[in-house]
């Protein structure tokens, strides 16, 4: 079965970046649509940006937009999601999603992704 799996979390000081990837071990991701959620401790998991089959559209959450970059490469089937300034209200587990659905917008519905990676920590602190 398609299981993604996130790389790429860490520990950064604020204002610091970091790149996370995604991608399912035998299987090619070119087909899906791809999104990110992330979880804070004691909160929801929310939305956090996904992207089209074909790269053409992006949505992003009001949190994130303007600081953070999801992109893919279907021809190298690479698929990532560039944080940049971050800030410690980021701090949380990311997670990789995969669905059939497009990334149309305006939010970014949950229920719309069949696989989910396990996370990825990212911590912000100084």
């Amino acid at each position: 079965q398609l299981q993604p799996v996130e790389i790429g979390g860490g520990l950064v000081q604020p204002g610091g970046s970091l790149r996370l990837s995604c991608s399912a071990p035998g299987f090619s991701l070119k087909n899906y649509a791809i999104g990110w959620f992330r979880q804070a401790p004691g909160k929801e998991r929310e939305g956090v940006a996904c992207i089209s089959r074909s790269g053409v559209n992006t949505v992003y959450t009001a949190p994130v937009e303007g600081r953070f970059t999801i992109s893919r490469d279907n021809a190298k089937d690479t698929y990532s999601l560039q944080l940049n300034r971050l800030e410690p209200e980021d701090t949380g587990v990311y997670l990789c999603a995969v669905g059939p659905y497009d990334c149309a917008g305006p939010g970014i519905v949950a229920g719309e992704y069949l696989y989910w990676g396990q996370g990825a920590q990212v911590t912000v602190s100084s």
